[in-house]
């Protein structure tokens, strides 16, 4: 497995590649780097060419300039492509990678092979009055936080019950990436997935807590061409706690439709 830097784009893309054969591309979820795709690489390399991005503000990529969109990690990714002088693959999205994916698929199809989301996140949970409530003593806290007539004890314990609101992922995130995770997980993507019209096959854990069963049973209902597996006892990483059966499910599914090696 090779380690490499593509400076074309920006921010700069590091990547791992390995294998011969058509072209993967292997998209990681928010907070994870392409480290965790070890050891599907290792076990797809036979068959396929696997490329693993990290995306930007993960791993060994900068983070973006700014906050960016679902929109903009998949425009960055599109140009990574492009560096790579790949005109399409097939893609295989984790998570947050599994937004991305959804997104390339829906509106860039010529360059979706076939698609393989698993544990995708994309469908936004409705809102209940208990959340509204908490977001706004949160912005109440934020501003207290930051006033410059609040005095400034009441300024620092709001400013302590702030770092110490939100989900994980937001308290780890800092500089753009704590305004691109805001804007992500407030986007919900399933009026895109009707547009997806490649084949796509959905892997899920009957387990998962953070994109539960019911976002991949939806999200089959909404792609024309998807079928759902679902791995009994896994969780949100069930590509990895069962490794081997989402490989051999994998290839089986990418080696009926692999055509060519997808280089442009």
């Amino acid at each position: 497995m090779v380690d490499s830097v593509l400076p074309l784009v920006q921010p700069p893309a590091h990547f791992k590649r390995c294998g011969s054969g058509p072209p993967v591309l292997l998209l990681h979820g928010w907070g994870a780097n392409s480290a965790l795709f070890a050891p599907t690489m290792a076990a797809l390399e036979h068959a396929f060419t696997l490329i693993a991005p990290d995306f930007p503000g993960f791993g060994a990529t900068p983070p973006p300039p700014a906050a960016w969109s679902v929109g903009d990690y998949t425009a960055w990714l599109v140009s990574f492509l492009d560096s790579l002088g790949i005109a399409q693959a097939h893609v295989i999205g984790h998570s947050f990678g599994g937004r991305v994916a959804i997104k390339l698929a829906s509106q860039w199809p010529e360059r979706v092979n076939k698609l393989v989301l698993t544990a995708s996140a994309g469908i936004r949970p409705r809102r209940t009055l208990t959340y509204h409530l908490r977001v706004r003593a949160f912005k109440t806290l934020r501003w207290l936080s930051e006033a410059s007539v609040v005095p400034p004890s009441l300024r620092y314990r709001a400013g302590v019950r702030v770092r110490r609101s939100g989900s994980p992922d937001y308290q780890r995130a800092t500089g753009t990436l704590r305004g691109s995770f805001v804007r992500i997980v407030n986007e919900d993507l399933r009026s895109a997935l009707p547009h997806i019209h490649v084949p796509t096959l959905l892997i899920w854990g009957d387990r998962d807590e953070d994109t539960p069963l019911a976002d991949g049973q939806l999200m089959e209902r909404l792609i024309p061409d998807a079928g759902l597996i679902v791995f009994e006892g896994a969780g949100h990483y069930a590509y990895l706690e069962q490794s081997a059966r989402f490989c051999l499910i994998v290839e089986t599914f990418f080696r009926q439709v692999s055509t060519g090696d997808g280089q442009g």
